[in-house]
């Protein structure tokens, strides 16, 4: 192995680093700079949104993992109706469980409530066509759709 390739982040000496970025304020992903990445989406104390590519790219993906419970909603914004998925509720109670689009009605956005918790998280990824999302929350109600 050639000396220089132990300083290549993918080289195999050493693993493979995945990237993660710190979001928090309003941000506009792209499809192929952003794509693979990890946002770990933190408090900013005001509502913000971070907006899906309009190019739709096949195999554009994200992962949001949420630091802390937010002071104003996160919205993660499609543009329009071409989100398809769930996000699975971790408690035990009968309502609002699994929030997300429902049958080949898709939504426009998932917003994060104040109610979020760190740990929670949404994968995101897409065909050319679409959106798709799963991802889990410990609070009932904590992510919502429109």
């Amino acid at each position: 192995m050639a000396r220089g390739s132990i300083l290549e982040k993918n080289s195999g000496a050493g693993g493979y680093l995945l990237p993660v970025e710190t979001v928090t304020a309003a941000v506009t992903l792209d499809a192929v700079k952003d794509s693979g990445k990890t946002l770990v989406v933190s408090n900013a104390g005001s509502a913000y949104s971070i907006t899906l590519p309009t190019t739709l790219e096949i195999g554009t993906q994200y992962k949001l993992i949420f630091k802390d419970s937010p002071n104003a909603a996160i919205t993660i914004a499609a543009g329009s109706a071409i989100m398809y998925g769930k996000v699975s509720e971790s408690e035990v109670d009968t309502g609002d469980d699994n929030p997300g689009s429902a049958g080949a009605t898709g939504v426009s956005n998932l917003i994060v409530g104040t109610t979020a918790d760190e740990g929670d998280w949404i994968s995101i990824i897409c065909d050319g066509k679409s959106w798709y999302f799963d991802g889990n929350t410990a609070v009932d109600g904590a992510v919502t759709t429109s």
